[in-house]
């Protein structure tokens, strides 16, 4: 007993500990506790070493403890030192979980607030790392220690057998080159596409299959190939659907609303909008210009600050939009039927009211609350019918009138002006692509626009005016480093830049207007638009270049934008547009709250990284549409245009479609060809045949695999040289030709020794 009672210098009891004692040492220790670490830390010795080891086994065996003897942690809890993944961004904050968590047990895995290490970088979503973790009243806290290999990246693929039998997962992500061995195929079948992971931590380690998706060129596929490769949440939990169907039930005659309802507003769309944010209004105020209403669903009160619904829209940042579905911020009860503005139905909405001056200025604009019920619902194509047939209805012919005064201030200001095609993908009923075009662009989109711009120019303006809170839309002016690079550029096409000279968008579009020759308009036009900073969201202004605007928000679109709802939010505060209090549980405030104001900066971060997520994944679809597209038309020469040049090849896009495709420099014959970085060509070394961007030509589609959008052109045979080059080429340089060591001549989506290539369905389980 003796022995029982003696303590060591810290205090602490030596012998044989109770269960408490172990629990309490296991959770303060400042490192993983293990058997050793226990033993030492009690004075256990000789024969007591293994009366802890029974009674080690015995919490376990409980549930009081979990871990093996290297280290031991609490049941519920989590070891001092662990692997940890980044679930999400939460307002510029990573939260993690652990990436090992039993799933039988009724536990749900902690969630882990990542604070700051100088010793690590910045963390993203789905990023593995190595952290000391801390439990403290509010939470689960985690310290990074090293961040470690992505172990999913590739991991979504199709099965594949060589001929051996033996099965491999081809990816899906053209970045990842070579097959893996699988060890386990989880009930797979050759040809069907699934989800991955490492069976071991071994970078050459074989995968285990652990969902099926099925067929790779099935409707769905391609769209669930980026959302899983992204990241992109697409499953509400149920306690935001549960939120969702209870604020849909919100009554819209309680408060003070301005009832708009007899006012003609119409609301102008793509004629497969899936939801509807934007109605507008105009109407000539006698003097010239206009009166005009621009109407946006009211988004904020459905959407209360710190209610499930809230937080949910804040993970996702923005909707994603594909050809085949929509993964929307807010569930479809709200984005599809409540919020969104539809013909002959009462809905909630944000009113922005404005005057048009004569010059097409905005010289005022108030906001209100209002209940609004559409004249129509139009699409584009319709509207734009209407007026060039003249059979457009007065509503039509004013709220054109209006635009021509709105488009003559834009061609005031000379917002930057580039021609930037976007291709459109049409389904059929059953998913199948119809056809891949560019879509129109007509002035009905334009007349959408410019009354959208005005109302975003107004609410930022509003909002400054009462010293509130804005999330700007920021477009910066081009950095130095951009502009010499694109000084550079020009000079290696025998043009001059000046840098002295205030850089404004009409600058570049005057540049552009110089230019009659196609191809190198578009050269340039590419140029300009490589030397553009990337726009994002901000509590400081910084102007918005693109457009010519000094304080610029997004207000129009919060049914799809997180930006837009916080914007929503300020000018309910600001003009004291504060609702009732709803009946229930819902959150009695539809302004900001104060975490919206103090995590601002954290918060615009956060939406402004969902809404880049959103573009990649959006772009990487249509390129595998593309892809699936063209897998039909393998051999055909179609008409393209250089978009790239490298040392090892040239990529090429084709001309009122798209689709990047390489063409490998060991395809051009066996002339050598030295790349020249500055001017971005390849030139060969006798014949002097030159392949620089913007250079049109004649190519052979050689590869298409719609599961990595990836495509492979070929030289034709006699139609080597481009069909039209870019012009203003300025002569050679006299110096001695170099070979570019560094420029590999590698192959094309070639698969290793023993592995099979890539593979380009044409169905399940079928090779091309």
């Amino acid at each position: 007993m003796a022995r029982m009672t003696r303590q060591n210098r810290t205090g602490r009891k030596q012998g044989l500990p109770s269960q408490t004692e172990i629990l309490e040492f296991i959770q303060t220790s400042d490192k993983p506790a293990g058997k050793r670490e226990i033993a030492k830390a009690f004075g256990i010795k000789g024969q007591e070493k293994i009366a802890l080891k029974k009674r080690l086994k015995d919490m376990a065996g409980e549930g009081l403890i979990d871990g093996r003897k290297t280290a031991y942690h609490q049941m519920g809890g989590l070891p001092k030192v662990t692997v940890l993944k980044v679930l999400e961004i939460e307002d510029g904050e990573p939260i993690a979980v652990p990436e090992s968590w039993d799933p039988d047990s009724n536990e749900n895995p902690p969630r882990l607030t990542v604070k700051e290490s100088k010793k690590v970088a910045a963390l993203k979503r789905g990023d593995r790392f190595l952290a000391r973790t801390e439990e403290k009243p509010r939470g689960w806290i985690a310290h990074p220690m090293k961040k470690l290999p992505a172990r999913t990246e590739g991991l979504m693929g199709v099965v594949e057998f060589d001929g051996s039998g033996k099965p491999w997962l081809a990816p899906v992500d053209k970045r990842v080159r070579n097959s893996s061995p699988i060890s386990d195929l989880g009930g797979a079948e050759e040809g069907e596409l699934v989800l991955a992971e490492k069976a071991g931590k071994s970078a050459r380690s074989a995968v285990k299959v652990v969902e099926v998706i099925g067929d790779p060129l099935a409707p769905k596929s391609f769209s669930l190939i980026a959302i899983a490769k992204h990241g992109i949440p697409h499953i509400f939990p149920e306690e935001a659907l549960a939120e969702a169907q209870a604020v849909s039930e919100l009554s819209l005659s309680e408060g003070k609303r301005e009832d708009l309802r007899g006012v003609p507003i119409v609301a102008i769309d793509p004629a497969d909008a899936r939801d509807h944010d934007d109605a507008i209004w105009a109407e000539p105020d006698g003097e010239g210009g206009y009166n005009a209403i621009v109407a946006i669903a009211d988004v904020s009160f459905y959407v209360r600050p710190g209610s499930q619904l809230d937080r949910e829209a804040r993970k996702r940042g923005n909707s994603v939009y594909f050809p085949d579905r929509v993964v929307p911020m807010l569930p479809e009860i709200l984005s599809a039927d409540v919020c969104s503005l539809v013909e002959g139905e009462d809905r909630a909405a944000m009113a922005c009211h404005l005057r048009i001056a004569p010059d097409g200025k905005i010289t005022s604009w108030r906001f209100t609350r209002a209940i609004v019920k559409l004249a129509a619902n139009i699409a584009y194509e319709d509207a734009q019918k209407a007026i060039d047939d003249g059979n457009a209805d007065e509503n039509l012919k004013n709220l054109w009138g209006a635009w021509d005064l709105l488009f003559k201030a834009r061609n005031t200001r000379d917002p930057l002006d580039l021609e930037l095609p976007e291709r459109q993908v049409r389904l059929n009923d059953e998913g199948v692509i119809e056809e891949i075009a560019v879509r129109e662009r007509l002035d009905a989109h334009r007349v959408v626009e410019d009354f959208m711009i005005a109302a975003n120019v107004a609410a930022a303006k509003a909002l400054e005016e009462k010293a509130a809170p804005v999330v700007y839309r920021v477009h910066e002016t081009p950095s130095r480093e951009k502009l010499t690079a694109f000084k550079e550029y020009l000079a290696s096409q025998g043009r001059s830049f000046a840098m002295g000279q205030v850089i404004t968008p009409g600058l570049f579009n005057r540049m552009l207007k110089d230019i009659s020759e196609p191809a190198e308009k578009a050269l340039i036009m590419e140029a300009v638009l490589r030397s553009q900073t990337q726009a994002y969201y901000g509590p400081a202004n910084a102007g918005h270049f693109g457009l010519a605007l000094g304080s610029y928000a997004h207000f129009t679109s919060p049914i799809r934008r997180y930006a837009d709802l916080l914007v929503h939010r300020a000018l309910v505060d600001a003009y004291k547009l504060e609702q009732p209090k709803p009946k229930g549980d819902i959150p009695d405030h539809s302004g900001l709250s104060d975490r919206d104001r103090t995590a601002l900066n954290q918060i615009t971060d956060a939406i402004s990284q969902t809404e880049r997520r959103a573009m990649e994944a959006e772009r990487d679809t249509i390129d595998r549409y593309v892809a699936a597209w063209l897998s039909g038309r393998v051999g055909e020469v179609f008409d393209t245009r250089i978009t790239g040049v490298q040392g090892f090849g040239f990529f090429a896009t084709i001309e009122q479609l798209g689709g990047d495709g390489l063409v490998p420099v060991s395809t051009l014959g066996r002339e050598y060809f030295r790349y020249d970085e500055g001017a971005r060509e390849l030139v060969g070394e006798n014949t002097g045949t030159t392949y620089a961007v913007g250079d049109r030509l004649k190519l052979k589609l050689a590869e298409s695999n719609p599961l990595t959008g990836a495509l492979k052109f070929e030289i034709p045979d006699s139609e080597g040289a481009p069909i039209e080059k870019r012009g203003h080429r300025p002569p050679p340089k006299k110096k001695p030709l170099q070979k570019d060591k560094g420029a590999p001549r590698q192959k094309y989506a070639q698969g290793q020794r023993g592995r099979p290539k890539n593979i380009r369905h044409q169905g399940r389980g079928k090779k091309r």
